[in-house]
């Protein structure tokens, strides 16, 4: 029987930049490395995109303050 799953990993990284498009490159390259190095493995799973954006910390960042 085949069956699809979809799934999605979702995470927040934190480092010391001068600004938030270092951010993302440092990430970008660190993703493309991780890719690069497990091709077979993202295969097999079926890996499309990956996506993100940097933001700088505040009340959005904030969960408690969004649900109040």
């Amino acid at each position: 029987m085949k069956v699809k799953v979809h799934w999605i990993i979702d995470g927040v990284a934190e480092m010391d930049v001068a600004t938030p498009e270092e951010a993302e490159q440092k990430v970008d390259e660190t993703l493309r490395a991780l890719i690069a190095n497990n091709k077979e493995l993202f295969e097999t799973l079926g890996a499309r995109a990956i996506q993100g954006k940097a933001y700088l910390p505040g009340s959005e960042d904030d969960i408690e303050t969004q649900e109040d």
